[in-house]
Protein backbone atom coordinates (compact mmCIF):
# COMPACT_ATOMS: atom_id res chain seq x y z
CA UNK A 1 0.00 0.00 0.00
CA UNK A 2 2.86 2.40 0.70
CA UNK A 3 3.98 2.21 -2.91
CA UNK A 4 0.64 3.46 -4.21
CA UNK A 5 0.67 6.72 -2.18
CA UNK A 6 -2.90 5.92 -1.16
CA UNK A 7 -4.46 8.92 0.57
CA UNK A 8 -1.50 11.27 0.36
CA UNK A 9 -3.47 14.12 -1.19
CA UNK A 10 -4.78 17.45 0.10
CA UNK A 11 -8.35 16.20 -0.35
CA UNK A 12 -7.75 13.11 1.78
CA UNK A 13 -5.89 14.95 4.54
CA UNK A 14 -8.49 17.73 4.76
CA UNK A 15 -11.43 15.32 4.82
CA UNK A 16 -9.85 13.16 7.52
CA UNK A 17 -8.84 16.12 9.70
CA UNK A 18 -12.33 17.64 9.57
CA UNK A 19 -13.90 14.24 10.33
CA UNK A 20 -11.49 13.70 13.24
CA UNK A 21 -12.48 17.05 14.71
CA UNK A 22 -16.13 16.01 14.35
CA UNK A 23 -15.46 12.76 16.20
CA UNK A 24 -13.75 14.70 18.97
CA UNK A 25 -16.70 17.07 19.26
CA UNK A 26 -19.15 14.17 19.36
CA UNK A 27 -17.07 12.38 21.98
CA UNK A 28 -16.97 15.38 24.29
CA UNK A 29 -20.71 15.94 24.05
CA UNK A 30 -21.45 12.24 24.45
CA UNK A 31 -19.60 12.25 27.78
CA UNK A 32 -21.40 15.47 28.71
CA UNK A 33 -24.76 13.78 27.88
CA UNK A 34 -25.69 16.53 25.42
CA UNK A 35 -27.46 15.00 22.42
CA UNK A 36 -27.61 18.25 20.44
CA UNK A 37 -23.84 18.70 20.64
CA UNK A 38 -23.30 15.04 19.77
CA UNK A 39 -25.33 15.33 16.57
CA UNK A 40 -23.61 18.62 15.74
CA UNK A 41 -20.31 16.75 15.93
CA UNK A 42 -21.68 14.02 13.67
CA UNK A 43 -22.69 16.74 11.19
CA UNK A 44 -19.06 17.91 11.22
CA UNK A 45 -17.99 14.32 10.45
CA UNK A 46 -20.29 14.30 7.41
CA UNK A 47 -19.01 17.73 6.43
CA UNK A 48 -15.50 16.27 6.33
CA UNK A 49 -16.63 13.69 3.80
CA UNK A 50 -18.36 16.30 1.66
CA UNK A 51 -15.35 18.63 1.74
CA UNK A 52 -12.97 15.79 0.85
CA UNK A 53 -15.17 14.73 -2.06
CA UNK A 54 -15.52 18.32 -3.28
CA UNK A 55 -11.75 18.77 -3.18
CA UNK A 56 -11.27 15.52 -5.09
CA UNK A 57 -13.69 16.70 -7.77
CA UNK A 58 -11.78 20.01 -7.88
CA UNK A 59 -8.62 18.09 -8.78
CA UNK A 60 -6.89 17.90 -5.41
CA UNK A 61 -7.38 14.15 -5.04
CA UNK A 62 -5.60 11.12 -6.47
CA UNK A 63 -5.55 11.20 -10.29
CA UNK A 64 -7.18 8.28 -12.06
CA UNK A 65 -4.81 5.76 -13.59
CA UNK A 66 -5.00 5.32 -17.37
CA UNK A 67 -5.52 1.89 -18.93
CA UNK A 68 -2.00 1.96 -20.38
CA UNK A 69 -0.41 2.61 -17.00
CA UNK A 70 -2.50 -0.14 -15.39
CA UNK A 71 -1.45 -2.61 -18.10
CA UNK A 72 2.22 -1.68 -17.71
CA UNK A 73 2.00 -2.10 -13.94
CA UNK A 74 0.39 -5.52 -14.32
CA UNK A 75 3.05 -6.61 -16.83
CA UNK A 76 5.85 -5.48 -14.52
CA UNK A 77 4.27 -7.30 -11.58
CA UNK A 78 3.90 -10.51 -13.61
CA UNK A 79 7.53 -10.24 -14.78
CA UNK A 80 8.78 -9.73 -11.22
CA UNK A 81 6.85 -12.79 -10.04
CA UNK A 82 8.35 -14.92 -12.81
CA UNK A 83 11.90 -14.12 -11.68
Amino acid sequence: MAGSAHGHTPAAWTGVIISFIGFCISGVFMVAANTTGFWAGMAVVLLGGVVGLAMKVAGLGMPKESAAVAAAREAATAKARAV
